[in-house]
Protein backbone atom coordinates (compact mmCIF):
# COMPACT_ATOMS: atom_id res chain seq x y z
CA UNK A 1 0.00 0.00 0.00
CA UNK A 2 1.73 3.61 -1.28
CA UNK A 3 2.30 5.69 1.51
CA UNK A 4 2.74 9.24 1.11
CA UNK A 5 3.48 12.31 3.89
CA UNK A 6 2.15 15.17 2.88
CA UNK A 7 3.72 17.46 5.44
CA UNK A 8 7.04 16.83 4.76
CA UNK A 9 10.24 20.06 5.01
CA UNK A 10 13.04 20.91 3.79
CA UNK A 11 15.16 24.65 4.40
CA UNK A 12 17.46 26.08 1.27
CA UNK A 13 20.49 27.81 2.06
CA UNK A 14 18.65 30.76 0.41
CA UNK A 15 15.82 31.20 3.14
CA UNK A 16 18.23 30.62 6.05
CA UNK A 17 20.60 33.38 5.32
CA UNK A 18 17.49 35.22 4.67
CA UNK A 19 16.69 34.41 8.08
CA UNK A 20 19.90 35.37 9.86
CA UNK A 21 20.08 38.89 7.90
CA UNK A 22 17.07 39.11 9.92
CA UNK A 23 17.78 38.47 12.88
CA UNK A 24 15.40 35.66 13.47
CA UNK A 25 18.54 33.10 14.40
CA UNK A 26 18.80 35.66 17.56
CA UNK A 27 14.64 36.24 18.38
CA UNK A 28 13.28 32.94 17.74
CA UNK A 29 14.97 29.59 19.45
CA UNK A 30 13.49 27.52 16.95
CA UNK A 31 14.89 29.13 14.12
CA UNK A 32 17.82 29.02 15.41
CA UNK A 33 17.17 25.10 16.07
CA UNK A 34 16.40 24.95 11.91
CA UNK A 35 19.81 26.99 11.37
CA UNK A 36 21.59 24.43 13.23
CA UNK A 37 21.31 21.17 14.67
CA UNK A 38 18.92 20.50 12.29
CA UNK A 39 19.50 22.08 9.42
CA UNK A 40 21.46 18.97 7.58
CA UNK A 41 18.61 17.07 7.26
CA UNK A 42 16.14 19.79 6.51
CA UNK A 43 18.64 21.10 3.40
CA UNK A 44 19.05 17.41 2.07
CA UNK A 45 16.81 16.64 -0.78
CA UNK A 46 18.54 13.32 -1.63
CA UNK A 47 20.21 10.50 -0.59
CA UNK A 48 19.74 10.99 3.14
CA UNK A 49 16.59 12.09 3.10
CA UNK A 50 15.34 9.08 1.21
CA UNK A 51 16.60 6.44 2.62
CA UNK A 52 15.13 7.80 5.79
CA UNK A 53 12.00 7.57 3.98
CA UNK A 54 12.92 4.30 3.10
CA UNK A 55 13.83 3.25 6.50
CA UNK A 56 10.50 4.59 8.24
CA UNK A 57 8.19 3.13 5.49
CA UNK A 58 7.10 5.94 2.96
CA UNK A 59 7.06 6.01 -0.30
CA UNK A 60 6.36 9.66 -1.31
CA UNK A 61 7.33 12.85 0.55
CA UNK A 62 5.30 16.34 -0.39
CA UNK A 63 7.95 19.36 0.13
CA UNK A 64 7.30 22.21 1.99
CA UNK A 65 9.38 24.89 3.44
CA UNK A 66 10.10 24.53 6.90
CA UNK A 67 8.02 27.71 9.04
CA UNK A 68 8.22 30.63 9.06
CA UNK A 69 8.99 30.13 5.00
CA UNK A 70 9.15 33.72 4.15
CA UNK A 71 6.77 35.31 5.88
CA UNK A 72 9.11 37.00 7.88
CA UNK A 73 10.13 38.32 4.89
CA UNK A 74 9.72 41.57 2.71
CA UNK A 75 9.87 42.59 -1.35
CA UNK A 76 13.33 40.10 -1.00
CA UNK A 77 10.69 37.38 -0.93
CA UNK A 78 9.60 37.71 -4.74
CA UNK A 79 12.38 36.65 -6.60
CA UNK A 80 13.39 34.29 -3.18
CA UNK A 81 10.28 32.69 -3.43
CA UNK A 82 10.73 31.75 -7.59
CA UNK A 83 14.10 30.24 -6.85
CA UNK A 84 12.99 28.14 -3.62
CA UNK A 85 10.56 26.63 -5.88
CA UNK A 86 12.58 26.13 -9.15
CA UNK A 87 15.49 24.22 -6.45
CA UNK A 88 12.60 22.23 -5.35
CA UNK A 89 11.36 21.62 -9.09
CA UNK A 90 15.15 20.34 -10.11
CA UNK A 91 15.17 17.90 -6.65
CA UNK A 92 11.79 16.94 -8.21
CA UNK A 93 12.68 16.48 -11.18
CA UNK A 94 15.81 13.76 -9.95
CA UNK A 95 13.71 11.63 -8.03
CA UNK A 96 10.05 11.76 -9.45
CA UNK A 97 8.62 8.92 -7.98
CA UNK A 98 9.65 10.14 -4.50
CA UNK A 99 9.08 13.58 -4.31
CA UNK A 100 5.91 16.18 -4.76
CA UNK A 101 5.85 19.70 -3.55
CA UNK A 102 3.82 22.67 -1.79
CA UNK A 103 4.83 26.07 -3.50
CA UNK A 104 6.06 28.68 -1.60
CA UNK A 105 4.97 32.09 -1.72
CA UNK A 106 6.23 35.80 -1.57
CA UNK A 107 2.95 36.34 1.63
CA UNK A 108 3.80 39.92 1.74
CA UNK A 109 3.48 40.52 -1.60
CA UNK A 110 -0.31 39.07 -2.25
CA UNK A 111 -0.64 39.64 -6.21
CA UNK A 112 2.62 38.15 -6.65
CA UNK A 113 2.38 35.11 -4.55
CA UNK A 114 -0.83 34.16 -6.12
CA UNK A 115 0.94 34.95 -9.44
CA UNK A 116 3.81 31.97 -8.44
CA UNK A 117 0.99 29.80 -7.17
CA UNK A 118 -0.54 29.31 -10.63
CA UNK A 119 3.26 29.11 -12.17
CA UNK A 120 3.86 26.36 -9.32
CA UNK A 121 0.72 24.09 -10.26
CA UNK A 122 1.10 24.89 -13.98
CA UNK A 123 4.38 24.83 -15.18
CA UNK A 124 6.02 23.08 -12.23
CA UNK A 125 3.46 20.64 -11.35
CA UNK A 126 3.62 21.38 -7.33
CA UNK A 127 0.56 20.57 -5.53
CA UNK A 128 -0.85 23.39 -3.63
CA UNK A 129 1.40 25.30 -1.10
CA UNK A 130 1.91 25.61 2.33
CA UNK A 131 1.22 29.17 4.85
CA UNK A 132 2.61 29.80 8.18
CA UNK A 133 -0.01 31.60 10.11
CA UNK A 134 0.02 35.22 10.24
CA UNK A 135 1.77 37.64 7.82
CA UNK A 136 3.16 40.64 10.17
CA UNK A 137 0.07 41.99 12.07
CA UNK A 138 -2.93 40.01 9.35
CA UNK A 139 -4.41 37.41 9.90
CA UNK A 140 -5.24 34.73 7.08
CA UNK A 141 -8.41 36.19 6.95
CA UNK A 142 -7.27 39.60 6.18
CA UNK A 143 -8.76 41.06 2.86
CA UNK A 144 -5.57 41.81 1.75
CA UNK A 145 -4.47 38.33 1.46
CA UNK A 146 -7.33 36.86 -0.53
CA UNK A 147 -5.92 36.82 -3.89
CA UNK A 148 -3.52 33.75 -2.56
CA UNK A 149 -7.15 31.65 -1.63
CA UNK A 150 -9.17 33.16 -4.51
CA UNK A 151 -5.98 31.57 -6.71
CA UNK A 152 -5.69 28.25 -4.88
CA UNK A 153 -9.85 27.64 -5.13
CA UNK A 154 -9.51 28.71 -8.62
CA UNK A 155 -6.90 26.26 -9.13
CA UNK A 156 -8.30 23.51 -7.23
CA UNK A 157 -5.53 23.07 -5.10
CA UNK A 158 -5.01 22.70 -1.28
CA UNK A 159 -3.70 25.28 1.17
CA UNK A 160 -1.95 23.04 4.39
CA UNK A 161 -2.16 25.82 7.38
CA UNK A 162 1.19 25.43 9.04
CA UNK A 163 1.96 26.60 12.73
CA UNK A 164 4.31 29.48 13.55
CA UNK A 165 5.52 31.08 16.66
CA UNK A 166 2.81 33.23 17.80
CA UNK A 167 2.52 36.85 18.07
CA UNK A 168 5.21 38.58 20.50
CA UNK A 169 2.83 39.99 22.70
CA UNK A 170 0.91 36.72 22.81
CA UNK A 171 3.93 35.09 24.11
CA UNK A 172 4.74 37.31 26.43
CA UNK A 173 1.07 37.05 28.07
CA UNK A 174 0.52 33.33 28.02
CA UNK A 175 4.08 31.76 27.24
CA UNK A 176 6.82 33.09 29.20
CA UNK A 177 7.68 33.16 32.91
CA UNK A 178 9.95 30.00 32.68
CA UNK A 179 13.51 29.70 31.24
CA UNK A 180 13.70 30.87 27.90
CA UNK A 181 14.52 27.18 26.58
CA UNK A 182 10.87 26.06 28.65
CA UNK A 183 9.36 30.08 27.29
CA UNK A 184 10.19 29.13 23.78
CA UNK A 185 9.00 25.15 24.15
CA UNK A 186 5.86 26.44 25.74
CA UNK A 187 5.15 28.70 22.82
CA UNK A 188 6.09 26.52 19.90
CA UNK A 189 5.48 22.80 19.62
CA UNK A 190 4.51 22.37 23.11
CA UNK A 191 1.23 24.15 22.82
CA UNK A 192 1.32 27.96 20.77
CA UNK A 193 2.20 26.69 17.36
CA UNK A 194 -1.44 24.83 17.33
CA UNK A 195 -4.02 26.90 18.93
CA UNK A 196 -1.98 29.88 16.29
CA UNK A 197 -2.80 27.33 13.75
CA UNK A 198 -6.07 26.47 14.29
CA UNK A 199 -6.99 30.15 15.09
CA UNK A 200 -6.03 30.91 11.26
CA UNK A 201 -8.56 28.11 10.13
CA UNK A 202 -11.34 29.04 12.22
CA UNK A 203 -10.83 32.60 11.54
CA UNK A 204 -10.98 31.29 7.52
CA UNK A 205 -14.41 30.26 8.81
CA UNK A 206 -16.35 32.92 10.52
CA UNK A 207 -14.37 35.32 8.13
CA UNK A 208 -16.44 34.10 5.11
CA UNK A 209 -13.66 32.57 3.22
CA UNK A 210 -15.59 29.04 2.11
CA UNK A 211 -18.85 30.85 1.52
CA UNK A 212 -17.12 32.81 -1.55
CA UNK A 213 -14.77 29.61 -2.58
CA UNK A 214 -16.92 26.71 -1.57
CA UNK A 215 -14.76 24.53 -3.29
CA UNK A 216 -11.64 25.75 -1.59
CA UNK A 217 -9.61 22.46 0.61
CA UNK A 218 -7.38 23.59 3.49
CA UNK A 219 -5.45 20.95 5.51
CA UNK A 220 -4.43 21.36 9.33
CA UNK A 221 -1.81 18.89 10.65
CA UNK A 222 -1.25 17.65 14.05
CA UNK A 223 -4.40 16.21 13.85
CA UNK A 224 -6.71 19.29 13.09
CA UNK A 225 -4.94 21.76 15.06
CA UNK A 226 -6.48 21.43 18.24
CA UNK A 227 -9.98 22.51 16.62
CA UNK A 228 -10.92 19.25 15.95
CA UNK A 229 -11.06 18.50 19.67
CA UNK A 230 -13.79 21.41 19.77
CA UNK A 231 -15.57 21.38 17.07
CA UNK A 232 -18.91 21.20 19.14
CA UNK A 233 -17.79 24.38 20.90
CA UNK A 234 -17.34 25.74 17.76
CA UNK A 235 -20.30 24.97 16.43
CA UNK A 236 -22.09 26.78 19.00
CA UNK A 237 -21.00 29.87 17.40
CA UNK A 238 -23.77 29.23 14.46
CA UNK A 239 -26.47 31.34 15.89
CA UNK A 240 -23.99 34.89 15.78
CA UNK A 241 -21.63 33.52 12.83
CA UNK A 242 -23.93 34.44 10.14
CA UNK A 243 -22.45 32.05 7.64
CA UNK A 244 -24.12 30.30 4.62
CA UNK A 245 -24.29 26.62 6.99
CA UNK A 246 -23.57 25.35 9.86
CA UNK A 247 -19.94 25.36 10.97
CA UNK A 248 -19.92 21.95 11.48
CA UNK A 249 -20.25 22.16 7.36
CA UNK A 250 -17.20 23.49 6.75
CA UNK A 251 -15.27 20.99 8.64
CA UNK A 252 -16.69 18.10 6.64
CA UNK A 253 -16.95 20.48 3.30
CA UNK A 254 -13.72 22.01 3.44
CA UNK A 255 -10.95 20.77 6.02
CA UNK A 256 -8.37 17.85 5.41
CA UNK A 257 -6.60 16.85 8.61
CA UNK A 258 -3.04 14.72 8.67
CA UNK A 259 -1.21 13.27 11.26
CA UNK A 260 2.32 14.90 11.74
CA UNK A 261 4.01 11.92 12.75
CA UNK A 262 1.71 11.92 16.16
CA UNK A 263 0.95 8.19 15.78
CA UNK A 264 -1.91 8.30 17.78
CA UNK A 265 -4.86 6.24 17.23
CA UNK A 266 -7.15 7.90 19.35
CA UNK A 267 -6.44 11.18 17.87
CA UNK A 268 -7.26 9.75 14.48
CA UNK A 269 -10.44 8.27 15.87
CA UNK A 270 -11.27 12.23 17.03
CA UNK A 271 -10.05 13.28 13.72
CA UNK A 272 -12.40 10.66 11.83
CA UNK A 273 -15.55 11.59 13.73
CA UNK A 274 -15.59 15.16 12.79
CA UNK A 275 -14.22 15.28 9.14
CA UNK A 276 -15.12 11.69 7.89
CA UNK A 277 -12.66 8.86 6.50
CA UNK A 278 -12.25 10.49 3.37
CA UNK A 279 -10.64 13.63 4.66
CA UNK A 280 -7.31 12.08 6.80
CA UNK A 281 -4.14 12.67 5.01
CA UNK A 282 -0.76 11.06 6.50
CA UNK A 283 2.40 13.06 7.37
CA UNK A 284 5.01 12.50 9.74
CA UNK A 285 6.41 15.78 9.99
CA UNK A 286 9.95 14.98 8.39
CA UNK A 287 12.28 15.94 10.07
CA UNK A 288 10.88 16.81 13.21
CA UNK A 289 9.27 13.67 14.36
CA UNK A 290 11.57 11.22 12.46
CA UNK A 291 12.35 8.16 14.93
CA UNK A 292 14.16 5.06 14.02
CA UNK A 293 12.14 1.83 14.02
CA UNK A 294 9.70 2.03 10.67
CA UNK A 295 7.36 4.10 13.03
CA UNK A 296 5.32 5.47 9.73
CA UNK A 297 4.46 1.71 7.98
CA UNK A 298 3.76 0.19 11.44
CA UNK A 299 1.58 3.47 12.39
CA UNK A 300 -0.65 2.56 9.19
CA UNK A 301 -0.51 -1.20 10.25
CA UNK A 302 -1.92 -0.48 13.82
CA UNK A 303 -4.03 2.68 13.46
CA UNK A 304 -7.36 0.81 13.48
CA UNK A 305 -8.52 1.68 9.87
CA UNK A 306 -9.36 -1.05 6.97
CA UNK A 307 -10.15 -1.54 3.59
CA UNK A 308 -10.85 1.58 1.56
CA UNK A 309 -10.84 3.93 4.78
CA UNK A 310 -7.05 2.44 5.22
CA UNK A 311 -5.94 2.88 1.70
CA UNK A 312 -7.31 6.50 1.59
CA UNK A 313 -5.53 7.74 4.79
CA UNK A 314 -2.23 6.14 3.30
CA UNK A 315 -2.51 7.69 0.02
CA UNK A 316 -5.60 7.58 -1.74
CA UNK A 317 -7.74 10.65 -0.65
CA UNK A 318 -4.36 12.56 -1.33
CA UNK A 319 -4.33 11.17 -4.80
CA UNK A 320 -7.72 12.15 -5.19
CA UNK A 321 -7.37 15.41 -3.83
CA UNK A 322 -4.83 16.44 -6.24
CA UNK A 323 -6.43 14.98 -9.09
CA UNK A 324 -8.50 17.73 -9.32
CA UNK A 325 -5.58 20.68 -10.01
CA UNK A 326 -6.36 23.01 -13.12
CA UNK A 327 -3.41 22.38 -15.15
Amino acid sequence: MKLIGIEEHYLTPDVGAAWRSQGLDASNLMVAHDLGPMAQRLMDMADQRIELMDETGLDVQVLSLTTPGLHELGPESVDMARRVNDAVAEAIARHPTRFQAFATLPVSAPDEAAQELARCVKILGFKGTMLSGRVGTRNLDHPDLSPIFETAAALHVPVLLHPRTPDEAVCKAYYSGFSPELDTAFANFGMGWHYDAGVQFVRLVLGGTFDRHPDLQVILGHWGEMVVFFAERLSAMDRFANLQQPIACYFKNNLYVTSSGMFMPHYLQRALEVVGPDRLLFSTDYPYQYKQGGTARRFLDECGLEGNAKAGFASGNWERLIRAAVV
